[in-house]
């Protein structure tokens, strides 16, 4: 039993990084255009400024291929966090796939906009009572850190996730965002924000933006012992999972398939 669980969740985070094997380079021409080396060179020798430059090279190629392949790996990690971070509190926490999920809608001047954050953990979703009383505990120790104002907390009836691989980008318009999801948790569904990070990348700055607005951050240190400030403390005291012993169990299987898309990645077509 242990064995097919683990095999879930490496499916889980490892199935959309496996897409990351076949980028191609779009080079401006939209989702729909991507172009191998052939495409690529017929279309840099067309240009007269690429041509005199000899940017047809099959190793600009490859370049071009391996930058956007990183933010795609990126990408596609951050995505498998996400699905894994859901299947394991349906798992532990016995909720059902639309009670892990959480959105809202906008008014914009087309119509409404539904937005979707990764995962929600609700109170009275938890049937163990014991495991309800160990998150609400956890929430309640976080918003007193926060400082959230008691009256608030008091009737927050759960915690919603946005799940990250890192924090890289120090992109204003992502921040602004997230900080309007956080907005949202707590007026339109009464929940803790909360941004549950897999990584320990990410910059100060945003640290300090986000936990100002109120918005809880989980790290992915091993070394903090504190389930208010580390996801993989969090994940094990108050979720029930030892995620960290599960990535360090499988990190074999996670370097090599990583490894074999890299290798396809900067091989190039040539």
């Amino acid at each position: 039993m242990a064995g097919e669980r683990d095999q879930k969740y490496l499916d889980a985070i490892l199935t959309p990084i496996r897409i990351c094997a076949d980028y191609k380079p779009k080079m401006g021409k939209g989702n729909r255009n991507s172009l191998d080396l052939e495409s690529f060179q017929k279309l840099y020798r067309a240009d007269p400024f690429y041509n005199w430059f000899g940017l047809y090279n099959p190793l600009m190629y490859t370049a071009h291929k391996a930058a956007g392949a990183m933010t795609s790996i990126y990408r596609q990690l951050g995505i498998g966090g996400e699905n894994l971070f859901r299947e394991i509190i349906i798992d532990e926490l016995g909720l059902t796939d639309e009670q892990a999920n959480w959105s809202y809608t906008i008014e914009t001047g087309r119509g409404t906009r539904t937005l979707k954050l990764d995962g929600r953990i609700q109170f009275d979703h938890i049937r163990d009572q014991n495991k309800r009383n160990t998150v609400r505990s956890w929430m309640e120790d976080v918003a007193r850190m926060m400082e959230v104002d008691p009256g608030i907390a008091r009737n927050l009836k759960g915690v919603v996730f946005e799940v990250r691989q890192g924090y890289k980008s120090k992109d204003s318009k992502r921040q602004n965002a997230d900080l309007a999801n956080a907005a949202a948790a707590y007026a339109k569904g009464g929940y803790l924000p909360c941004m549950l990070l897999l990584s320990m990348q990410i910059d100060e700055d945003i640290v300090t933006r986000y936990r100002s607005g109120n918005y809880a951050l989980l790290v992915g240190s091993i070394s903090d012992d504190s389930p208010l400030t580390s996801t993989y403390d969090f994940m094990r005291e108050v979720i029930g999972y030892d995620l960290a012993g599960f990535f360090d169990r499988h990190s074999n299987t996670l370097k090599n398939e990583m490894d074999r898309i890299l290798e396809l990645l900067l091989r190039g077509d040539h």
